[in-house]
């Protein structure tokens, strides 16, 4: 019988574990519907052409982003390719949900920046980079659209080396674009892949191979026109761009870069392979008690996410947990680090979307559902032995604020109710001011588009019509010391309050405002995160 830690080992070896980060609209639900394809969890891909698709991208399942068609919460999917267990933890692409794309990012390994061809680095996905760099995410770069026309991947490079401070090195290089992208040719396997068929992109594409160096007759030839341009391309790669450095890849220094159309399906499976040989797997995590070997400590894992109402029928709560070290087993029971309480891991699941699976066994790398009956908090950490914490997840500053109009609810219960496990689960931020409590809510968001998802949830989920009145308030700042509230007691242009741990916050107008009050009062400390 294979002993425990030899069974760990091998299991934590091929797993893969990213996020995919991009700009609204660069196709980042087409490319994740596309990988679950090539990885046989789909038989079909979901159309993500909203209102006209009569089917809807799996990790698209809440209403509303039917609706709208744009994915306003983070899931999880997974299948198996090639020996490799694979964890897509899909993120939102739009800007109003950054914090829970930034949340999502905590629990991955790796993630995949996802470009247009046409419009190079947009202003989101350099904010969603940052990120990455901060916490040293390892990063690949999938460069999509080819099917249309583009800018010159050469000006992308460049794009991303200016603005992203960066480095990259193609794996492949496109053949064509546009109505002429035929396929591309892979650097590393000196080999020329060419795409046909599809139909449409939903369905698997066909693959000719020929084996040889680019300038090669026979590859020459199956280029067709487009040969000298890739010819002179791959010359000026070879002589003067960046070597492939496995060391500077997982360090995020390097970025791997690949061509392609998540639409046509053109490029992505070639993508997928190079992807999981070269993208690491789960390792050590850091930890108020240093770093956590997946391998040899005991089960340990952290909440990144809650979601309250994935099943409308059930109305219950499920808290994402990333398991980081040891092997997640159902129905043991381990310690709740943050309540000193033991914790039985029942009614576990493996996500897929909004779909459900039991799971008995899983592993570091892999993300699991435990039921929530409200003990949970994102952030909380669950461990089987000594007591550790992971690294916390911050709350970033709001930069919208209303307040709720409570005289003009009338189920304030299911008010009070909704509000606390909305925020709870980081869909906004729950402020109110001291002495108040629930009396006068005031809401923080990063966008505007958070409080339509919130007034929808609320009237779908609680049955409460949410009247909101705007607040004038762009900022907020946690403070850490030196804070006399009555030094801002008559201040309209900024207030106290406190955030659901009780914790003092100072919401603005501007942020000269908070510099001021900074300057004016030395002992006085604030942070951009809590």
């Amino acid at each position: 019988m294979e002993a425990p830690e030899t069974e760990i080992r091998r299991e934590v070896e091929r797993r893969r574990t990213f996020a995919i980060i991009s700009h609204p609209d660069a196709g980042k639900t087409t490319l994740t519907e596309k990988l679950l394809l090539f990885g046989g969890a789909v038989r079909e891909a979901g159309a993500v052409r909203a209102q006209k698709a009569a089917r809807h991208a799996t990790s698209d399942w809440l209403e509303l982003e039917k609706q709208r068609g744009i994915s306003v919460s983070s899931s999880v999917m997974h299948f198996e390719h090639d020996g490799y267990r694979v964890n897509i933890l899909d993120t939102p692409g739009h800007r109003d949900f950054s914090e829970d794309t930034y949340r999502t990012l905590v629990a991955a390994d790796s993630a995949v920046m996802l470009i247009d061809a046409a419009k190079g680095v947009e202003p989101q996905t350099r904010k969603l980079f940052q990120v990455c760099r901060m916490r040293g995410i390892p990063i690949f770069t999938f460069v999509n659209k080819m099917d249309r026309y583009g800018r010159d991947p050469l000006d992308l490079m460049a794009e991303i080396e200016d603005v992203l401070g960066i480095e990259s090195v193609p794996m492949n290089w496109p053949v064509g674009a546009g109505n002429t992208f035929r396929g591309v040719y892979d650097r590393p396997g000196r080999q020329l892949l060419l795409f046909s068929g599809g139909e449409h992109g939903t369905q698997r594409v066909e693959q000719r191979e020929i084996s040889g160096p680019a300038d090669a007759a026979p590859v020459r030839e199956a280029m067709g026109e487009a040969a000298s341009g890739v010819i002179d391309a791959l010359e000026l790669l070879e002589g003067a761009g960046a070597a492939l450095d496995p060391e500077r890849v997982r360090a995020g220094e390097l970025t791997p870069m690949f061509f392609g159309s998540a639409l046509t399906n053109f490029g992505v499976l070639p993508f997928l392979e190079r992807f999981l040989e070269m993208a690491p797997a789960p390792g050590p995590r850091s930890s108020s008690a240093g770093p956590v070997d997946p391998v040899t400590r005991a089960f340990s894992g952290f909440v990144f996410k809650i979601q309250a109402n994935m099943d409308p029928d059930h109305r219950d709560r499920v808290a994402f947990v990333r398991i980081c070290s040891g092997r997640f087993e159902r129905g043991e029971t381990v310690r709740h680090v943050r309540t000193g309480k033991p914790v039985r891991l029942a009614y576990s699941t493996l996500l897929m979307g909004q779909e459900r699976e039991e799971v008995e066994r899983a592993y570091p790398g892999d993300v699991v559902g435990l039921f929530d009956p409200g003990i949970f908090r994102i952030g909380d950490s669950l461990v089987a032995d000594a007591d550790l914490e992971f690294d916390g997840i911050p709350s970033f500053s709001p930069e919208h604020f209303v307040r709720v109009r409570v005289a003009a609810v009338e189920r304030r219960k299911a008010l009070e109710k909704g509000l606390s496990q909305l925020a709870q689960e980081g869909a906004v931020q729950l402020f109110s001011e001291p002495g108040a409590g629930t009396a006068a809510p005031i809401l923080g968001a990063v966008g505007p588009l958070q409080f339509e998802v919130l007034c929808h949830r609320m009237r779908s989920e609680y049955k409460v019509e949410l009247k909101l009145d705007p607040l004038p308030y762009k900022v907020a700042r946690w403070a850490r010391a030196g804070l006399d509230p009555a030094i801002f007691r008559h201040s309209d242009a900024t207030r106290v309050v406190e955030d659901r741990e009780g914790r003092p916050v100072l919401i603005s107008e501007n942020l000269w405002n908070l510099e001021r009050a900074v300057e004016r009062n030395p002992g006085l400390e604030l942070a951009e995160t809590a």
